[in-house]
């Protein structure tokens, strides 16, 4: 069974920071893009960041220049590293592994969720 666990979520105060894991489990072959999803309330579920395995990344506008997202291949572990956080980047962020391949194919994966909430 595969599975994506996000952890470092919490509460931190603005200009704060923090770094979210996502750590993507069992029989793995390899994983083509790990992306890093947020979805306030009340609103749509947006892309954050990305990366491939070969180390491209990309950002969404609000995030560019604050957000730094990394991978270990090896450990099959994506990290999203949050600086100068905001009151508006309060929400649930949520791992994605896109074109994940396994014993069971080639698929998308997600965490479950994990809340980050900045306070003014």
């Amino acid at each position: 069974q595969v599975q994506l666990v996000e952890s470092g979520g919490g509460l931190v105060q603005a200009g704060g920071s923090l770094r979210l894991s996502c750590a993507a489990s069992g029989p793995i072959f390899s994983i083509n893009v790990m992306n890093w999803y947020r979805q306030a309330p009340g609103k749509q579920r947006e892309l954050v960041a990305g990366i491939t395995s070969g180390g491209s990344t990309n950002y969404a506008d609000s995030v560019k220049g604050r957000f730094t997202i990394s991978r270990d291949n090896g450990k099959n572990t994506a990290y999203l590293q949050m600086n100068s956080l905001k009151p508006e980047d309060t929400a649930v962020y949520y791992c994605n592994a896109d074109n994940l391949h396994s014993p069971f194919g080639r698929r998308a994966y997600w965490g479950q969720g994990t809340q980050v909430t900045v306070s003014s």
